[in-house]
Order: C-alpha cells, then structure tokens, then sequence
C-alpha cells in the first residue's frame, strides 16, 4: 500500500512516498515500512525588526508542488495506486484564509514573538505567575487544563493581527495552521485536526469530543466563525480537487487524510505509543516527550501535556526553540571555512539525509578531538529566545568559560552538549510529574550521528536508542496515520512494532562527574544574566 507524505518543517518540506509492507494481523513484528522515494524543497523563514516571523504560504505550495511531481514522475506506478496523501508539519503558527482559501498575509510562525502586547492587555492585569496574571490563568486552566503564557502563542498572534491590521481580520473566514492552510488548498474544506487545534490553547477540557470553551472564546474577542471543525488525525478530510491533482501530478479524488503536528506524530514516529515512553527531538528546534494518560501542567516551567494523535493519551512536552538551529549557526560561523567545500548552505533540520549525514559526520570527527565537558566550556542553546523552563525571548546564546587554550574543537562540542543540558533540564523536569521508561528514543537530525547520540546518554544518565531513518519520524508517523485511518493497522500502537531500532547507546560513567557539574553551572546561566539580555535586547518597539 502506497502513501505519499508531506513533512513541512520551518525552512522545508521532505515529501516521502512509503510502502506498508506485509498483511494486515500479520505476525506482531512483520510488518514494516518501506521509503521508496524523496523529495526536498525549501522557502523562506522573514525574521523581523519588531520580533516577527513570518512566511509565505505560497512558497509551501510551491515546495508542496515540485517535490510532489518530481516523487510523481520517478514512480508513476505507485503514484497511481496512492492510498492516501497525509502531513507532518511545524506547528502553532497563524494562518488567515478567506472563503476562497487565499491567505490574506504572510503566516505568522511559530517563531514569531511580536505580540507580547496583546498577551499583556489580555492575560497580564492583576498578579502574576509565569508572566500571567492571575485571574486570566485560573479562567483559562479551568476551562481548558492549558494556559497561553507564552508571547509566541497563537491566541495572541491572532489578536495582534485584529488590533494591528482590523482591514485584514475583517475578511477572515478561517484561522488555520500550515497543515490545514495545504489541506484547505488541496480540497476545499476548512478542518483543524484535534491535536492541531489543541495548540490553539481554546479547547473545552468538560466536553466530551473536542470543542472550542466558547466562554474564553468570548471574552478574547475570538470570532466563533473562524474557527474551523475538528476532526481527528486519521480522518479522510477529502479528495484532490482536479486541478489541484493535475497541478501535483496525483490522481483527482485521492484521499487526504488531517495528519498531525510535529510534536504530536513524533512519538508515533519514534515508536513511543504507552505511558511513560519518552523520546528528544533535534532538528530545527528541539523537545523531550513523554507521553501519558492524564492531564499534566506545570505552569512556572512551562510544561504542558499536549493532545496526540492517539484517542486518550497526551504528549507531555518540553521544547527549546533552536537546536539543530545551533548546528547550523555553528557551521556558517565557526565551520564554514572547513566544510563549505563539499556541504551546501542547506538546513540541518530539513536538509535530505545526505546533507544530514555530511554535517553531522563532519561535526562528529571534530567532536570526538575534544574530550567529555568541552574544557569547561559552556554554551547556552537560547539563539532566538526561549520557552521552556523559563519564557524568555530576550534570552540569547553564549559561551562561558572561555581561556587561552580555548580552540574552535571546544566551542563546536560545546554547542552540541549545550543541547544536550537542556534536555536533561527537560527530563529532569518531566520526571517530577511522571515516570518515564528507559531507554530514552532519539530522533532528528542530531539522531544521525552516533556522537551526539552517545554524548547525550553520557549526559542525561540514561541509555538511549535511535531508529531507521531518524530524520524521517514525522513522514513515518504521517503514513501509519493513513494506514490506521484505513483499518489497515489496528490502532496506533503497532507503531512500536513497526519503527525498527538502529543503535542503542549506553551512558559512559566515568563522565559523570564532569558532566554533572556543567549541568549544575548551566541551569545558573540564565538566572545570572537575566537582567543582561533585557539590558541588551529589549527594543525601542517592546
């Protein structure tokens, strides 16, 4: 059975054509699925003066419709035979369609910071906790179990675009994400899968089946119109409308299934699929997820179970805003003049896994020259702000502990451990609400390379194991959504049978001890420069 999915990250989209082998109730283990084709297409991320970022829907699109043709064209068998097309995609950002589908603006990513106003006016009277007041925060966890205390947060990103550009919210007709925005495009419909709608931080937590709490709605200012139906990740949302279709090279009328965010398939695509399963993300930005059967909320770290794909389990998630974000600023700013030879300018997080692997390779000969705690070097992994355990988008990167001997081999291994601490701080985090069961899945761009992987065994304490193909777990777990939609799996959970382990990483004790007291000095870095990074970064616009 073929399906064909698209993987729409911050700065590209990796379209997969799989293969799901073996029959349906076969023997648990026997079945798998196989890559049969790839294609990669990047577009722009706008980073603006004001704390905006922003994208165009339509370079999506055009990524969406090149790589689409090219998989078409290379295997046109296949292609004709699609069970269904279904997405992974980067999650929270704000995209406003009228009732033609067009974009009325650039999409507001989940990177952009611009509307601290907004969560100030609506969520900041009174006494605060976590940068939220109080009434606002008791209102909002009462009805939804979540809070938007973060300025990134869609709900005011959507109240910036009604205070700042009332000309382009008064033609609204829907408040989507990307993934939705693409749906929309390739069928007509305007839907927002559950766990897409989730991050909207607006749903009812009494009701039974997903809905929006109407009464935060309403005092938000939210038009109930805009807000789409809710459907679930395995759902068929429609066909390839025929223009569409001939547009992308497909077959009109094929199945299009919702799909699900990036944080919510990437248990599925990691194989964690019971309570207390746990696996860290690195690519473009980063996370620790556990998943769990119950609501889960910590408010001063920012920590939040967020909806799954699968029916009655959360992923409780923590989440660094730039990780693979490092590697790449490491190879334009210390490595560049090493590796630009053979490596194109290409994002670590999306790039095709050639790219992947000659980063990562060349990062890891350099890595292993420098032993274990980077000479005391420390790096601080804030490059565009920060959301978890504290919100900070005036935090920034640095290193600490520079000297004399200091050589480009202990900054590079430093950036990379710097990660590293921050998920230990995530874990550690994670483990104060609920178990969690070892070993520790790894999955991303840094799962490519045995170093990183081994360095962050060494550092959380914890054996860890990656999978096939780790830089495809959102396109894996994209195409189970569309077998399981189509009864061709049971449930979900045979994702665990299916997602092979490549390698397993135990924790080195003799590094503990160094490791250990970075760890403690990095968790200081923060609080110590605070005050700093508002000093140096806060705006005449703020």
């Amino acid at each position: 059975m073929f399906i064909l999915t698209f993987d729409i990250g911050t700065t590209a989209v990796k379209s997969c054509l799989f293969n799901l082998l073996g029959e349906k109730n076969a023997a648990k283990g026997s079945r798998s699925l196989q890559l049969v084709d790839t294609a990669f297409g990047d577009y722009g991320l706008q980073i603006l003066p004001n704390g905006g970022a922003e994208q165009d829907p339509d370079e999506w699109w055009a990524a969406i419709v090149d790589t689409s043709r090219s998989i078409a064209a290379h295997n046109p068998e296949a292609v004709s035979e699609l069970a269904g097309i279904s997405f992974c995609s980067q999650m929270q950002s704000v995209v406003l369609l009228d009732k033609e589908g067009h974009h009325l603006r650039p999409s507001m990513s989940y990177m952009d910071q611009r509307a601290g106003d907004l969560k100030e006016k609506y969520g900041g009277p009174g006494p605060k906790i976590a940068d939220v007041g109080i009434p606002f925060l008791l209102k909002s966890l009462m009805q939804t179990g979540v809070v938007s205390a973060s300025d990134k947060d869609p709900v005011w990103k959507y109240l910036w675009v009604k205070e700042h550009e009332p000309e382009v919210f008064q033609k609204i007709h829907k408040w989507l994400d990307v993934k939705e925005a693409i749906i929309a495009r390739m069928t007509g419909n305007f839907v927002r899968s559950h766990d897409s709608a989730f991050t909207m931080l607006l749903l009812d937590k009494k009701d039974n089946k997903p809905a929006y709490s109407l009464p935060l709605i309403h005092s938000l200012g939210i038009e109930e119109a805009h807000l789409p139906k809710i459907v679930k990740s395995t759902d068929n949302v429609g066909g390839l409308l025929p223009e569409i279709a001939s547009e992308m090279g497909l077959r009109a009328g094929t199945p299009v299934f919702a799909g699900g965010g990036d944080s919510s398939l990437s248990s599925i695509g990691a194989g964690c699929v019971a309570p207390g399963e746990t696996h860290i993300y690195m690519g473009t930005s980063g996370w620790a997820s556990a998943v769990t059967d119950r609501r889960i909320t910590d408010t001063q770290a920012m920590l939040a179970s967020v909806v799954g794909v699968q029916p009655g389990l959360y992923n409780y998630f923590a989440e660094l805003e730039t990780a693979g974000k490092c590697l790449e600023w490491v190879r334009d700013h210390l490595a560049l003049d090493e590796i630009n030879i053979y490596l194109s300018k290409t994002s670590v997080s999306d790039a095709p896994g050639c790219e992947y692997s000659s980063l990562y390779d060349y990062l890891s000969e350099v890595i292993n020259k420098c032993p274990s705690g980077s000479g005391g070097v420390i790096f601080t992994p804030w490059l565009h702000g920060n959301r978890c355990p504290f919100e900070d988008s005036n935090a920034r990167g640095m290193f600490f502990n520079i000297g004399l001997g200091t050589g480009k081999t202990e900054l590079i291994r430093a950036v990379v451990e710097g990660v590293c601490y921050h998920m230990r701080w995530f874990i550690e985090l994670i483990k104060k609400k609920m178990e969690i069961k070892a070993p520790i899945r790894f999955i991303g761009g840094g799962a490519l390379s045995s170093v990183t992987a081994g360095i962050l065994a060494d550092i959380l304490q914890l054996p860890v194991e990656t999978v096939a193909d780790p830089q495809n777990f959102g396109a894996v777990g994209a195409a189970l959504l569309v077998a399981a939609g189509l009864g061709e799996l049971e449930d979900l959970s045979e994702a665990r049978n299916i997602v092979k382990v490549s390698s397993s990483y135990a924790p080195n004790p003799d590094v503990k001890a160094i490791h250990d007291r970075n760890y403690e000095v990095f968790k200081t870095m923060y609080k110590a420069n605070k005050e700093a990074y508002q000093i140096l970064n806060v705006t005449s616009e703020d």
